[in-house]
């Protein structure tokens, strides 16, 4: 099932729901509406369905994503005409409702990056949780390239990946890394042949989705929270949230499934 623009298809299996980037014909930027509105409401559809435990994001064709429409914005009429206030606008109510719908998103998503990622779509793969790269995959913070800054909350974003240093290397220069480099850099957990890449990405979401469901959006909502977060503060987040996770049906189920040395069944509650 596709979102209604069919730039972002929704497909859903068993618990497992992969995204994908469908502009292919503009190497899928997410600087177009169309797409910004299909990943919010992607974002929030799994947030309320319950049976999703875990996602995939990755794109169509051999771009995972471009970042910006360069071509949009040259146009006449298009951003680099536009008075700085329509364009701060066009920000914030635009692409920058991207980031705060990943940071909202409670199951954890893993990036399935199939070619290059540039500029905002470099940062979108930042915005998962864990990413897997096909051996054609390259990576660029290229906003200085062409001018200008990341607008979507990229300097938030590379440095908790790979740290300052290499984050700002890659901000300042606009070069891009392969996924080799990325691997070695710690931007992505696996590299593997082009032709694997969905397989392992879907291994990676399902071995998610056979845990609690309840547990793993608890877990993921504190690791968040905790990015920013003093210990102590993380500490009593953790406390209060506890023993929520006890009174689930599916932590009695684990304990009893272990105790009686079977397979678990996690319904979600």
């Amino acid at each position: 099932m596709a979102t209604d623009d069919q730039a972002v298809l929704y497909r859903q299996d068993d618990h497992v729901v992969t995204l994908t980037l469908n502009l292919p014909e503009l190497r899928n930027p997410v600087s177009e509406q169309s797409v910004i509105e299909g990943l919010v409401a992607a974002m929030e559809r799994m947030n309320a369905d319950k049976s999703v435990r875990a996602a995939i994001l990755t794109g169509a064709g051999s771009a995972f994503s471009s970042g910006g429409n360069l071509k949009a914005m040259a146009a006449p009429g298009g951003n680099a005409d536009a008075p700085p206030i329509e364009n701060r606008l066009w920000y914030v109510d635009g692409i920058q409702r991207i980031p705060l719908a990943f940071e909202r998103l409670e199951v954890p998503i893993v990036a399935a990056v199939n070619g290059p990622a540039i500029g905002a779509g470099c940062d979108v793969a930042c915005m998962c949780d864990i990413r897997v790269a096909g051996k054609s995959a390259t990576f660029a913070e290229s906003f200085v390239k062409v001018g200008l800054i990341p607008g979507d909350g990229g300097v938030w974003l590379l440095p908790r990946a790979i740290g300052q240093s290499r984050a700002r290397e890659l901000a300042f220069t606009g070069d891009a890394i392969s996924s080799d480099t990325a691997l070695e850099w710690g931007l992505v957990s696996y590299v593997v042949d082009d032709d694997q890449l969905m397989d392992k990405a879907r291994s990676i979401a399902q071995r998610i989705a056979a845990n609690p469901p309840a547990a793993v959006r608890m877990t993921k909502k504190l690791m968040t929270a905790g990015q920013d977060m003093t210990l102590d503060r993380v500490l009593d987040m953790s406390a209060a949230m506890q023993p929520l996770a006890h009174a689930t049906r599916d932590h009695r189920e684990a304990l009893d499934a272990f105790v009686a040395k079977r397979k678990p069944n996690f319904t979600g509650n």
